[in-house]
């Protein structure tokens, strides 16, 4: 622990203790969690941020959208607008945020994408404008304890479990470790490739030292497609790669780069949900300038890329070679199945208890 960490260890007491209060509140009934007809299924982490939850999200949407009429409720993070909205065509990530716009650029003629702060109120008007969805799987609503959801799937990653971290703001933690029991499947993610049985006996062990009772534990880590441009030029993906990114940690991208025998000379990273201003473009040009002499690419991920794709930035780095890296969740097959069997298994039988 570092020293400024002792400083601010009174701030994470006080933390700790209003949001322990909170959470003893809904489990005493004082305050109360509202369920639903329709089978809810939360992807959420007791850290902030950067587990993996939107690709997470894809995967579950990968997997189902085929078998059942699925929604997505996110609270839009980093949107301009307030209350519930429907994803439409005339959309933009500023109206429902960058991650909700991601996915329904990718899934809109498979899903239904909403976003709205209070869920238990944009539930209704997702189900009164497409009475057709079989479930709803919400993004990052762990603790969004007025939604009595049918399905914790509670993510943490390998590189910083959630217990070896700490409450905020000594640490990155939104709550305490016991909560996770809030959970009924926990998923480390951003494993490394072929991690060893007794390294995921490790974190099974570790992690169950906070479970007061068994829950499934699962690995995933993440594999990066290929990339390709942000506006469709004739161009191929250079050895030289500059890294723009806003994301919580960009260090995972780039050693798949160098795992793939790419050079990154650089990395422009902005903060978590960075919404781009005609100064960060000019930054990317400096940089690209910079080491063109070297036959560069600028490489950047979906999430970034729905808000670069803006017409007044796009003008900007006209003529730069912009790439993106798709990402997607990767298990074991046997792990998969399990998970997924899971979640069929609750979409199909609530869906049948409530026709009856």
């Amino acid at each position: 622990m570092r020293f400024v960490d002792f400083l601010l260890f009174p701030f994470a007491l006080i933390y700790d203790g209003a949001t322990a209060l909170r959470n003893r509140m809904f489990d005493v009934g004082l305050k109360k969690s509202q369920p639903f007809e329709v089978p809810t299924i939360v992807v959420g982490n007791l850290a902030v941020g950067g587990t993996g939850k939107t690709p997470f999200v894809e995967f579950l949407l990968n997997r189902l959208s085929g078998k059942f009429h699925l929604s997505v409720l996110s609270r839009g993070y980093g949107r301009k607008t307030l209350g519930y909205k429907l994803a439409t065509e005339d959309c933009s990530p500023e109206e429902i945020g960058d991650e909700p716009f991601q996915i329904y650029s990718k899934y809109k003629n498979k899903v239904c994408v909403a976003v709205g702060e209070e869920r238990i109120l944009a539930i209704p008007m997702i189900l009164a404008g497409n009475p057709e969805v079989e479930a709803i799987v919400l993004d990052d609503a762990f603790q969004h304890r007025y939604l009595l959801a049918d399905l914790n799937i509670m993510l943490t990653t390998y590189q910083r479990p959630f217990f070896s971290d700490y409450l905020l703001p000594v640490g990155r933690l939104r709550e305490g470790r016991v909560n996770i029991n809030r959970a009924d499947i926990i998923v480390v993610t951003k494993c490394p490739q072929n991690l060893s049985e007794q390294k995921k006996n490790d974190y099974k062990t570790k992690t169950s030292a906070y479970l007061n009772s068994a829950k499934p534990i699962y690995f995933a880590g993440l594999k990066y497609g290929e990339p390709y441009t942000l506006v469709k030029e004739d161009v191929t993906l250079r050895d030289n790669i500059i890294l723009v990114t806003g994301i919580v940690d960009p260090e995972p991208i780039r050693l798949a780069l160098e795992g793939k025998g790419k050079r990154v000379l650089e990395i422009l990273a902005f903060p978590d949900h960075h919404a781009y201003k005609a100064q960060d473009m000019e930054r990317i040009t400096e940089i690209y300038r910079k080491h063109s002499a070297k036959s560069v690419s600028i490489l950047t991920t979906e999430k970034d890329a729905v808000k670069l794709k803006d017409n007044k930035l796009l003008e900007m780095i006209k003529g730069i070679p912009v790439f993106v890296l798709p990402v997607e969740i990767e298990m074991t097959l046997n792990e998969e199945e399990q998970l997924l069997n899971r979640v069929e298994s609750l979409i199909i039988n609530k869906n049948a208890e409530s026709e009856i």
